[in-house]
């Protein structure tokens, strides 16, 4: 599974390269995982399961620009970020297209607890039972969005401790800190905050120095960001610097 969410698609071949066991085992394997859904089988390897319930935003450009912008980076992002996440741990999954690939990251796992403002993260998740899934709850309150806002969000948000909060950003600037497009959805992303114990920003170089008109928070509540190779050494060196760990996926 992990091989195959760094590359969206895989032969056999390179899975049995990859992963050191014979054609027939990793055959075996692959049918066992699309009967749980998680891959489609193709002649001579598989795919990625691409969720049915997207089928009615399939086109719209608007959801299309967003989910294949620095498309291979949010994969390997996602992917990078999963792993933060250990067996038993509660986590908080802010709306956003990088913490899609993380909720579609999860979904071969099992023991983890996700409270997620996001619509199509729970869709990610809906048919997986070894995950326990939380929506919010509120309400949509912009159009072309899975993100869900408002009092309802909040008053979820204030009843859970999480052990890690990954939070999707539209701008990450040194002096101006977290920043996204729509100020309600900045709040519901600074209450996940809140609650954890780690919070992890995931965002792609070509957030960073960006500056979007809502403030989720300043950059001294965040300890981990994963982004990817593409970062500017001199922010990477200031982010060090200043404690924060920095993964490069």
């Amino acid at each position: 599974m992990r091989a195959l969410l760094r590359a969206g698609d895989i032969s056999v071949r390179q899975l049995v390269e990859q992963v050191g066991v014979s054609a027939p085992s990793i055959r075996r394997d692959l049918a066992r995982l699309e009967k749980r859904g998680l891959v489609l089988r193709t002649h001579g390897g598989a795919t990625l399961v691409e969720h049915l319930l997207y089928e009615p935003f399939r086109h719209d450009t608007s959801f299309q620009a967003r989910e294949l912008r620095s498309a291979d980076e949010k994969r390997r992002i996602g992917l990078a970020a999963s792993e933060l996440i250990a067996e038993k741990e509660t986590v908080g999954l802010t709306a956003g297209t990088t913490t899609t690939q993380i909720g579609r990251s999860l979904r071969h796992r099992h023991g983890i607890s996700v409270v997620t403002n996001a619509l199509n993260i729970g869709m990610e998740l809906c048919n997986q039972p070894a995950i326990k899934t939380t929506l919010t709850g509120g309400s949509l309150a912009w159009a072309w969005t899975f993100a869900l806002a408002g009092q309802p969000a909040l008053n979820t948000l204030k009843d859970v401790y999480l052990d890690k909060a990954f939070i999707s950003v539209t701008g990450f600037d040194i002096e101006r800190g977290l920043t996204t497009l729509e100020a309600e959805e900045a709040t519901v992303s600074l209450a996940m905050l809140r609650q954890a114990r780690e919070v992890i920003v995931v965002a792609d170089s070509s957030k960073i120095g960006q500056v979007s008109p809502a403030l989720i928070c300043p950059l001294s509540a965040v300890h981990v960001l994963v982004t990817d190779h593409a970062i500017p050494e001199d922010v990477y060196q200031v982010l060090t610097a200043r404690g924060i760990k920095v993964i490069r996926a």
